[in-house]
């Protein structure tokens, strides 16, 4: 269950022209409306095949995937790769404020549902962990089995975690600032 309360705002999204031949990535694009969101997807392979579920992290989309993809397709998988809200195909809310991770955990939760998707691999890396895992959390009934790139999933109790989650926020954001692009 959600822990922290969020709106959806304002949203942009980007022109379908601007995805236009772009190397590798003719993928059919699916989309699911979720928490009041447009949800892009990549849904490929057979539709009874065991599924993967590709959760990028930042600042990708599924776009990171099109390597991938083809090659589980063709062995018989159902790949399933999302653009997490602000990303890729899917809505861009215009409010910084609105991308809380609380907002990703439960967007992506519902999309989970929305698609019906059972039985799922998950492959997550970057910030798709730090959703991925929670969503796995959440719905658990859905998972079979995790495998992780690139991520972590901080979680702490008492003076650790007092401590520790302040820390882990100020590292994220001191990664770099946000750029505007032209």
């Amino acid at each position: 269950q959600s822990s922290e309360e969020w709106s959806v705002g304002e949203v942009v999204r980007t022109p379908d022209n601007q995805f236009e031949n772009l190397p590798d990535y003719d993928f059919e694009p699916n989309y699911v409306e979720v928490k009041g969101y447009r949800i892009h997807y990549v849904d490929e392979g057979p539709k009874d095949g065991q599924v993967v579920l590709l959760m990028h992290g930042q600042p990708s989309w599924s776009y990171l995937y099109r390597h991938m993809i083809p090659l589980l397709s063709e062995a018989g998988y159902r790949v399933i790769a999302p653009d997490n809200v602000g990303f890729g195909k899917s809505d861009k809310p215009i409010d910084w404020s609105s991308h809380s991770y609380q907002m990703h955990v439960d967007v992506m939760s519902e999309f989970v549902d929305a698609i019906k998707l059972q039985n799922v691999t998950l492959f997550a890396q970057d910030w798709g962990g730090l959703i991925g895992l929670r969503v796995v959390e959440q719905r658990p009934d859905r998972f079979s089995r995790v495998m992780l790139s690139n991520t972590t999933l901080p979680a702490a109790g008492g003076l650790q975690s007092w401590l520790g989650y302040p820390l882990f926020r100020m590292a994220v954001w001191n990664e770099g600032d946000v750029q505007e692009l032209n």
